[in-house]
């Protein structure tokens, strides 16, 4: 099969030189048995191509069972995998096979490869090299025949170093790479994609789409698409659907797409819509490049705001998981509009050791040592950032509360999913 028909029969658009490349390296491995890694921003097509290398290849009269690791809760995800046996764990009325055992002869897909727990990792190594696994509950092993495609959004080798992920499993997945380029970098190909796409919800709804000016495909190109294809679909559906039989110009197009990221631009940057934020007359803060200082100072402050939040969320927690014997931190670890002496039963000490009446206190306990951490993290002159005081104020509650998840949750105002998926973030046990 040649690239052309492989294109057509899989709906692979695109002429540009990055997609031919994916294309002519679909056709090398799919032959194999190998591993294969895609890489590549969410919404590119990884899960596409995978079903392209499992359909070419001799397994494709057996199963492809496609797993999102990122989407089966921690506690769960050894017996999805591998299985398990009754009477295992509460609730498991019977054996059930995993999705090893279903794949068996075929092929697994392990989407979000990256988000798979360090527990797990190690068993996914081994039934990789040796196809060897044991149900949950079960001493007895099994085999599975089974070629492994992974795919993540994230760079592995980033988190091998941060000892988010094992090393060795990286080099077992890592013998093939597809990295799959995001839509900004085919800008060649968001054209025919999207005629595709309107063709087919034009069919599917019984609507007639009447096309579009130069200005929206110029936009089209231009925009920076964060969401890749799968965004670009559903911006087809849209115009389809609610802008039946409609020429579409640049201002139609506009309000289903972002409005923020476009090539060329500071498309890194908050930038805010100024008819809604500004009066379209005033132009005082209108600089000779075109760009709204306005706008941008609004924008700073809102982040301004963001960080009086977060100050607000830790005073919070301080302050009602303190008892009266435990110190108060220093006015610079609290907002400004709090005052530590205002708190009913708490009594405030400045770095001298001294408590608000100027007397001197005992030395400091391991509960006190707790407000000194807090004191000393936000004692620097520099603010740290919205993802570091996160990770600070998760450990001070962990600790707090002896590592008993729950209570943290509670005290931090957030559930426990919630917790667990930060404590994945930041790395943290």
């Amino acid at each position: 099969m040649d690239r052309e028909a492989l294109q057509e029969r899989y709906g692979i658009i695109g002429e540009s030189s990055a997609i031919k490349q994916v294309i002519d390296k679909i056709m090398q491995v799919s032959a194999t048995d190998i591993t294969v890694l895609l890489q590549g921003e969410s919404g590119v097509g990884k899960d596409v191509t995978a079903r392209a290398i499992h359909s070419l290849s001799h397994r494709s009269r057996n199963n492809l069972v496609i797993v999102n690791c990122g989407a089966i809760p921690e506690g769960i995800i050894e017996s999805e995998l591998f299985g398990h046996e009754k009477g295992s764990f509460t609730g498991a009325h019977e054996a059930r096979k995993g999705y090893f055992e279903k794949a068996d002869g075929g092929t697994i897909f392990l989407d979000e490869i990256g988000d798979t727990p360090k527990n797990i990792q190690v068993k996914l190594l081994r039934v990789l090299e040796s196809g060897e696994f044991f149900r949950v509950g079960s001493s007895k092993m099994f085999t599975a025949d089974v070629r492994v495609i992974a795919a993540t959004n994230q760079d592995l080798w980033e988190l091998v170093k941060e000892g988010k992920f094992r090393e060795d499993l990286y080099y077992r997945l890592d013998t093939v790479k597809i990295k799959l380029p995001p839509l900004r970098d085919r800008q060649d190909d968001i054209i025919p994609i999207f005629r595709k796409f309107v063709t087919e919800f034009s069919s599917k709804y019984d609507s007639v789409f009447q096309g579009f000016s130069d200005e929206a495909k110029d936009l089209l190109i231009s925009y920076r698409w964060p969401g890749n294809i799968r965004e670009l679909k559903n911006v087809a559906e849209q115009l389809v659907v609610l802008e039946k039989s409609q020429f579409i110009d640049k201002d139609r197009l506009q309000k289903y797409l972002k409005g923020r990221q476009h090539l060329g631009s500071t498309d890194n940057l908050p930038v805010l819509s100024r008819s809604e934020y500004t009066d379209d007359e005033d132009d005082s803060f209108e600089s000779p490049g075109g760009t709204d200082m306005g706008i941008i100072y609004r924008a700073l402050l809102e982040m301004q705001g963001d960080i009086s939040d977060l100050k607000k969320m830790l005073a919070k927690f301080v302050y009602s998981t303190f008892t009266d014997k435990e110190f108060k931190a220093l006015p610079s670890a609290m907002p400004r509009d709090i005052d530590p002496n205002d708190i009913s039963g708490h009594i405030y000490r400045d770095p001298s050791g001294k408590d608000s009446l100027g007397i001197s206190t005992p030395a400091a306990s391991p509960e006190e040592e707790e407000t000194d951490e807090i004191q000393d993290f936000f004692s620097d002159k520099e603010i740290p950032s919205i993802e570091e005081a996160e990770k600070f104020l998760i450990e001070q509650a962990l600790k707090r509360f002896e590592g008993n998840r729950r209570k943290a949750s509670d005290a931090l105002g957030v559930s426990e999913r919630t917790l667990y998926r930060k404590l994945d973030q930041y790395g943290l046990q």
